[in-house]
């Protein structure tokens, strides 16, 4: 079964397996009549658990580093492609219970859904175990990417932040121009601008790519 060969690739054993379907059903899945489903809010809750849990390993593990280098650091360990490379570690690529247009050749290459997988599988060890238990589980996965971005990454949004405050501007504005598609699969444009300089426009499946794209492209403007 799948669910047992995500808890064997875990080493984690649920006490209530309900919460294990919830976060390996994707919303492709859910009835046409449903407006939400058990997967989004545990990748909501998940995504949040990640976001603390990393957090405090590079307080711990950089002790001497600025805010603006940990926030760095941390914006690589949580984005999508790091999450979307840990969900092929636990084999959510092929085990994941979603429609057939998700997968390409018997495999799921989308990151923002694999991405989403890994934060729902963490919302539900979340509410299964403890903090504790899930602290020591992201540790395990997430280490070894820790050590290989030793050195501080950049970050599109953070760039364009500290260029409009070295000169004196007001912080740069993000405003959504469109969003498309159906919920499970959407795609966004986002609209970035700084005072004094033309906008400029970047797409994404999240709000966040978006933004990051339209942040990466009118720092090459500037």
């Amino acid at each position: 079964m799948k669910s047992a060969r995500i808890s064997e690739i875990l080493n984690y054993r649920f006490r209530d397996e309900m919460l294990l379907t919830d976060a390996i059903t994707h919303p492709s899945r859910r009835s046409a009549h449903s407006k939400t489903s058990a997967y989004e809010r545990l990748e909501f809750l998940g995504d949040r658990v990640l976001g603390l849990v990393i957090a405090e390993i590079l307080l711990r593990a950089f002790p001497d580093e600025s805010e603006g280098d940990l926030a760095r650091r941390h914006a690589a360990l949580v984005r999508a492609e790091t999450c979307a490379a840990v969900a092929q570690q636990w084999e959510l690529h092929k085990l994941l219970d979603a429609a057939s247009s998700e997968y390409v050749g018997g495999e799921i290459t989308n990151i923002a859904t694999l991405s989403d997988a890994a934060e729902a599988i963490i919302g539900a060890i979340y509410l299964d175990s403890d903090f504790e238990t899930v602290r020591a589980m992201i540790t395990r996965f997430w280490s070894p990417l820790l050590n290989e971005k030793l050195a501080p990454p950049s970050e599109p949004k953070t760039e364009l932040q500290e260029w409009a405050q070295g000169r004196g501007l007001p912080l740069p504005e993000y405003r959504e121009v469109s969003r498309t598609g159906p919920d499970h699969a959407p795609e966004f444009v986002i609209e970035v601008s700084v005072k004094g300089h033309a906008p400029a426009q970047g797409s994404g499946n999240s709000r966040r790519a978006a933004e990051k794209a339209a942040a990466k492209k009118l720092l090459s403007q500037l």
